[in-house]
This record gives structure tokens, C-alpha cells and sequence, in this order.
């Protein structure tokens, strides 16, 4: 790799951090031993600025530019956001019904019926009279307040920071 600035980031698709770097994992380090990281970190990710500042943790996180845009919401600089499940309410969700129709065979009268089918038809032909809704046991709610993945696609891929290199010049 060529000669990085110091705090500079990238993706690294090793299992471990190559010399003069470290994985973005939000791990604390010493001041004293980082001075030119910190004078462009500061504790912008954590630390107590007195003996320790922090690394940015980019674990199951995506990288987003500080800033604004045209209906976008602010966002600072180390400010984590998101989360990686979520659990919808009842008031998030709109009203709305699950409404399942067939044509009603006269061989199947209860679909929650335990008796052999043998080869009657589940559900008859068209021909067999006009759509009727299912018995409310075929079909119901879902759910239970349990939280759904709400991750990105994701590649398993590490940040890593430059903890030595060239202090970046100011323009």
C-alpha cells in the first residue's frame, strides 16, 4: 500500500489489521501514543480527551458523509445512526387486510376439517360459483411484536484507520 494519511480510512478485506493500522471497531487508545491521531480525531468517536480518544466503530455500520441535503436529515461527524432490527407497531403500519378468495367447492366446507380429502379439490372451478372468502382459520395474523432484520446488503468486509503515515498538509 502506498504511504496513507494518518486517520485516513479504508476497506480491508483481511482478518487482520496491517502494520500502522487499526480496525474501525471503536476501541480506545492512548493519546500519548496516538498524538497525531488525536489532534485530527480528537474524541469526535469517544475518549475523554484527557488520556484517551476512540476509533470509529464501522462494525455492521456503513460509512456516510457528514452534512445535509435537499430532504435529507443532518447528520455530524461520528454520529452513529440506524439500527439493525427493527420492531413495527401497529400505528407504523397502515390499515390494511389480507383478503384471500377462492370458489367454493361443495367436497371441502371447512378448510380446518381433519377428514381425508382423497382426491377432492381443495377449491372448485370457476364454473363452480362466484368467489367467496376463506374461513377466517385459513388465513390470520402474523407477527407478535418480533423485530425483522433491517441490515443493508453487506459483504464481510473490515474498516481499518491509519494510525501512522503522512499528516494530512491544510489547504
Amino acid at each position: 500500500m502506498s504511504e496513507p494519511f494518518v486517520a485516513e480510512i479504508k476497506i480491508f478485506a483481511g482478518n487482520f489489521a496491517p502494520r500502522g493500522y487499526a480496525f474501525c471497531n471503536g476501541q480506545l487508545l492512548p493519546i500519548a501514543q496516538n498524538t497525531a491521531l488525536f489532534s485530527l480525531i480528537g474524541t469526535t468517536y469517544g475518549g475523554d480527551g484527557r488520556s484517551t480518544t476512540a476509533l470509529p466503530n464501522l462494525q455492521g455500520r456503513a460509512a456516510m458523509h457528514p452534512g445535509r441535503g435537499p430532504g435529507l436529515t443532518d447528520r455530524r461527524l461520528g454520529e452513529r445512526v440506524g439500527v439493525t432490527s427493527v420492531t413495527l407497531s401497529e400505528a407504523q403500519m397502515p390499515q390494511h387486510n389480507h383478503v384471500m378468495q377462492g370458489f367454493p367447492s361443495a367436497e371441502v366446507a371447512n378448510p380446518t376439517s381433519t377428514r381425508g380429502l382423497g382426491n377432492a379439490p381443495m377449491y372448485g372451478s370457476p364454473a363452480a360459483g362466484t368467489l367467496g372468502d376463506l374461513a377466517a382459520a385459513a388465513i390470520g395474523n402474523t407477527g407478535g411484536n418480533q423485530s425483522h432484520d433491517n441490515m443493508q446488503p453487506y459483504l464481510g468486509l473490515s474498516f481499518i484507520i491509519a494510525l501512522q503515515g503522512i499528516y494530512p498538509p491544510r489547504s
